[in-house]
């Protein structure tokens, strides 16, 4: 807006005001020449730039996935060689025991009470190769009936022990440290006195 002395008000931050002998419409010098090249190649750059950068994520992220199977395909070799391990020492363990019942087998002759106390030793033998290795027996006889540890195959009506206690083991159960490997197969005792 024009003050009062007739010429038009400036906003001195933002626009030059028009000379005094120029058309407001002319165009202004210099506007009919192109804009200098740097504007011009900002985006082209720009895109450039973004593209280079794609490029390096990509093949950063193909080294990754690469890395990653890599790394996979080690860790399922390391657990194969490592149970194939942990197998050779348990067998390495059995091995003397094996020894002890082929000398037994070929043994002729002698006493009943000999060869008794030849397969007791491979007995012992072979519940100390186990218990090496973390495997031990659940106790069952006499012990309050526990269907964690112990598989009830049949229930027998007696007052010789507590009601459901294990009245019998049938075959042994094992434990290697704190995983159950077999429960022990047990008869249980139910008191029908009981109220």
């Amino acid at each position: 807006m024009a003050k009062g002395n007739g010429k038009p008000d400036l906003d001195l931050e933002h626009e030059l005001p028009p000379a005094e002998n120029e058309d407001e419409t002319a165009p202004k010098a210099g506007a009919s020449q192109a804009q200098p090249p740097a504007a011009e190649a900002g985006p082209q750059d720009e895109l450039r730039q973004l593209k280079v950068e794609r490029d390096m994520l990509y093949d950063r992220l193909a080294r990754l996935q690469a890395d990653f199977e890599n790394q996979r395909k080690r860790l399922a070799k390391e657990q194969a060689d490592y149970k194939e391990y942990a197998l050779a020492d348990a067998i390495k363990e059995l091995l003397p025991i094996v020894d002890s019942f082929d000398r037994a087998i070929k043994h002729e002759g002698g006493e009943d009470k000999d060869f008794r106390s030849g397969v007791e030793l491979i007995n012992r033998q072979l519940h100390d190769a186990l218990a090496k290795l973390g495997v031990r027996p659940i106790p069952a006889q006499g012990e309050p009936f526990d269907p964690h540890l112990h598989q009830a195959v049949q229930i027998v009506d007696t007052d010789e022990v507590p009601d459901h206690h294990v009245l019998e083991e049938l075959q042994r159960g094992y434990k290697l440290k704190d995983r159950l490997l077999r429960p022990a197969m047990v008869r249980v005792a139910r008191n029908p006195k009981k109220p």
